[in-house]
């Protein structure tokens, strides 16, 4: 009857109500090795019963280790339980670098990374065989959906050791590098916290001593400051991760120059930056208007002579649209006309207007918008304001007159031709 499994069952079961630990753990291992293998899952359910009321645990661990070839997740429960955490981290590790591992509790691989997260995140000082860092590091590569709670685990890591400077890095390293709002909200507030606590901790040890002196002021100041320049900089990390989720958004770039207001330097480099990452066909938003504000920016502090070499590099971009272009013609334009350089503001409109020496479609997307502009209407609406105000009444009729061989001319301009020939006395013109 040795290959019957419900006999076994019955003497093991009959065994277990016995005070003989040796004789029954004996037994158990005779039905292992008397029943073929196919079979030992009837067997092992008593036997785990037997070793977990057993209380020896070296006993428990070798037994486990023998029942982890069929079943490693109740294994790992049981070192976790038991208080073997180096054991159970490094059990782990392994099955969730095993592809072909199936948790009989259907756990995802992802949940069981999460698992291996908290286990040794939260203690560090009992798990020594692994390294910390570069397991969560893999994780980083691997579920980029869960970056934050990974730096976060990491961080937690460092600051049960005791290590918070090394803490301090990975939350600088995580704000710097995460991709999304959620993720950095995580870490951000993990930060905040962690640096917040800090300082609260420093003072309760400095008021229960009651004799702080200038080294303990010096460091209630230094984590003071931490933490506020960590509140101060959170618009700008966080401009920073939607710039990284993005380069090529227009409206983020203009918030981070508004960021940095008041300071000229870092204000250049944030346009200088911006100019040369965003892609004209990639980007969210008008991108003449970067470009425009970079101009004004010099035209306020009087630096003529870069607002207009900004101006120079801007007509050259590869605009979408042709109303780009010339809106950035105008913006050039204008700031001549305000520092009242009018000659320089006809040559730059006559340079704008100038025909190419092929035709040229207006909406042919294959043409650049630099040969299309001699066509677009806001440029000869403002040429033709300038030439009334400022030409002869020849050069504004030829003005008038080239729009409307251009074929751009609406009811409008006709009308204010009109209007013009009749004030100058042109009445059978204005017919």
């Amino acid at each position: 009857m040795n290959k019957m499994p419900r006999i076994w069952i019955e003497f093991c079961t009959f065994m277990l109500k016995q005070p003989k630990l040796t004789v029954t753990r004996r037994l158990f291992d005779r039905a292992l090795r008397a029943l073929p293998i196919t079979q030992h899952s009837r067997i092992w359910p008593l036997y785990l019963k037997f070793i977990k009321e057993s209380h020896d645990p070296e006993v428990a661990v070798k037994i486990y280790r023998r029942y982890l070839k069929l079943f490693p997740g109740d294994y790992i429960e049981y070192l976790t339980t038991s208080g073997r955490l180096d054991e159970a981290a490094i059990r782990l590790s392994e099955i969730v670098n095993n592809d072909s591992f199936v948790s009989k509790h259907g756990k995802s691989k992802h949940q069981l990374w999460n698992e291996l997260c908290n286990l040794i995140s939260k203690n560090p000082l009992e798990i020594k065989s692994l390294n910390v860092d570069a397991i969560i590091r893999s994780g980083l590569r691997r579920y980029t959906d869960q970056l934050g709670h990974l730096w976060n685990s990491l961080a937690g890591y460092y600051i049960r050791s005791g290590l918070f400077e090394r803490a301090r890095d990975i939350y600088e390293e995580a704000i710097q590098t995460v991709t999304t709002v959620r993720d950095f909200t995580q870490v951000y507030d993990a930060y905040a916290q962690f640096e917040e606590l800090s300082l609260q901790k420093r003072m309760e040890v400095v008021h229960a001593n009651q004799n702080s002196t200038e080294k303990d002021d010096c460091e209630i100041d230094l984590r003071m400051v931490r933490l506020e320049n960590l509140i101060q900089r959170r618009l700008l990390l966080l401009n920073s991760v939607l710039l990284r989720q993005n380069p090529h958004n227009v409206k983020e770039w203009l918030k981070r120059v508004q960021l940095y207001e008041g300071n000229d330097v870092q204000v250049i480099n944030t346009f200088t930056d911006a100019v040369e990452t965003v892609d004209p066909q990639k980007a969210v938003g008008r991108l003449h208007t970067l470009w425009v504000e970079f101009a004004k920016f010099y035209e306020k502090a009087e630096q003529l002579e870069e607002a207009r070499l900004v101006f120079k590099k801007a007509v050259l971009v590869s605009y979408i649209k042709v109303e780009h272009l010339a809106s950035v013609w105008c913006e050039w334009v204008e700031m001549e006309l305000r520092h009242d350089n009018f000659n320089e503001a006809m040559r730059l409109m006559r340079q704008a207007t100038s025909i190419p020496s092929r035709k040229v479609a207006y909406h042919d997307d294959t043409e650049t918008v630099q040969i299309q502009l001699h066509k677009s209407l806001k440029l000869w609406s403002l040429y033709l304001d300038m030439e009334e105000s400022f030409g002869t009444v020849k050069s504004t009729m030829a003005c008038y007159d080239r729009v409307i061989d251009l074929r751009i001319a609406t009811p409008q301009t006709i009308i204010n031709y009109g209007l013009f020939l009749e004030e100058n006395n042109y009445f059978e013109e204005m017919f």
